[in-house]
């Protein structure tokens, strides 16, 4: 860990100045991407290490004029260091942003609150907003806002209401719309959706606008708590005041308003489509699972197949539903041409569900299937994202000629 920190400083250093040679082939090619292309290869980069230095350019060549870009940027390569635990090189990435002259820009120290929530380092992103006097940083409800939104990341749905009450009378600036919207979510994420239309009539007493989005929030939790006649109440006032209905409430009522019957599923998605709403691909795959559900995986397979069609694209929940299913149908071979989409399409499902998978291929005497699956775990992933991998292939006696992933870091 001591290493990598110190490689992490050293980038940061670099990030500072801009004007570092690259020390590798893989830097002085990333100096000369588009911020686009830079993006795309973040988003397919696992190895932790290849993304800061792909991160590294981002910054340093584009963030003065592409803010958003490199938030964005930020974002995915904090999220590949928290899969590899490397928090403290994530506190030395985003600290090292506080000597940058933008600091005192919120919507830039706002990012950085972002970033800790995505990290899952909430007293970070607390300990950054209180010393937002230090750094000479205006506040607002806009880097309040990146505070809830950090305490929904880490799940620390309690201290949401807290901050709330605490923090506009102690600076003294006033909640805005999203910010309501934000505490609201808290309730219900936390399973409280009676608090939370308690806010609602709060918000109508203060004159504050309520969003289809904070109303779909309490809909949900309600569906979730096994309470469709208050989710239906409250579907009701949500219609009733003219609130935009979009695809992600009808999917809330999709998932929660039948008994899993996908000919019902299917009329629900026509009626979407007949009311000028885009069902996504989050609609698409619930239909998908009512199917593998009723073990009807003809007609699963077939909804997963058309999702192009309709203009969608598979994402990782797809991907992971359909490979369960088939592996409980011991449907190994499909299962493997499936898992070689997701690799594709840079969506694999994780190990617990491919481990089905690589068990049943060499059940069944698929030992170069399964092999395969390995062989690209090891290429997609860093070696310290690969010890339950390593401890499957032995005990699947599949490891004879294996390569060590500690090994093949180090050529």
């Amino acid at each position: 860990m001591a290493s990598s920190s110190s490689a992490l400083l050293r980038r940061t250093r670099h990030l500072s100045t801009a004007v570092a040679t690259a020390a590798t082939t893989d830097v002085t090619n990333s100096a000369s991407m588009t911020i686009s292309k830079a993006k795309s290869k973040l988003r397919t980069e696992h190895d932790t290490d290849k993304a800061l230095d792909i991160y590294s350019t981002v910054k340093a060549n584009y963030s003065a004029s592409s803010p958003g870009s490199a938030h964005h940027a930020q974002q995915i390569t904090v999220r590949r260091l928290a899969k590899s635990h490397r928090f403290s090189d994530i506190e030395a990435l985003i600290e090292s942003h506080k000597s940058d002259p933008r600091i005192t820009d919120e919507h830039f120290l706002s990012s950085l609150i972002k970033s800790y929530g995505v990290a899952g380092m909430f007293e970070h992103a607390l300990n950054t907003y209180n010393q937002m006097e230090a750094l000479k940083t205006p506040r607002s409800a806009l880097s309040f806002n990146a505070l809830l939104t950090a305490c929904l990341k880490t799940k620390n749905f309690d201290r949401a209401p807290l901050l709330f009450d605490e923090m506009p009378a102690k600076y003294r600036f006033r909640p805005d719309e999203y910010s309501y919207g934000i505490l609201v979510k808290s309730f219900c994420d936390a399973g409280k959706p009676e608090l939370a239309i308690d806010k609602l009539k709060e918000m109508d007493k203060k004159g504050i606008q309520i969003s289809g989005i904070t109303y779909t929030s309490i809909i949900h939790s309600l569906y979730k708590k096994g309470n469709p006649t208050e989710a239906e109440k409250i579907w009701d006032e949500m219609v009733n005041r003219g609130c935009l209905i979009d695809v992600a409430a009808n999917n809330v009522r999709l998932m929660n308003a039948v008994d899993g019957d996908p000919e019902n599923i299917k009329s629900m998605i026509e009626e979407m489509s007949n009311a000028a709403l885009k069902p996504d691909t989050i609609s698409y795959n619930y239909l998908m699972t009512c199917y593998c559900k009723k073990g009807m995986m003809k007609e699963a397979k077939e909804v997963y197949e058309k999702l192009e069609e309709h203009c969608c694209q598979p994402n990782a929940a797809t991907f992971r539903t359909l490979l369960f299913y088939l592996c409980k149908n011991e449907q190994f071979e499909t299962g493997y041409k499936v898992f070689k989409h997701s690799v594709k399409v840079n969506k694999i499902p994780d190990f617990n569900t491919l481990k089905h998978l690589v068990e049943g291929l060499a059940k069944k005497s698929r030992t170069k299937d399964a092999k395969g699956m390995i062989r690209t775990m090891r290429k997609k992933f860093p070696p310290n994202l690969l010890v339950a991998w390593s401890k499957l292939e032995n005990e699947l006696g599949l490891a004879s000629n294996a390569i060590d992933p500690a090994r093949e870091a180090r050529t």
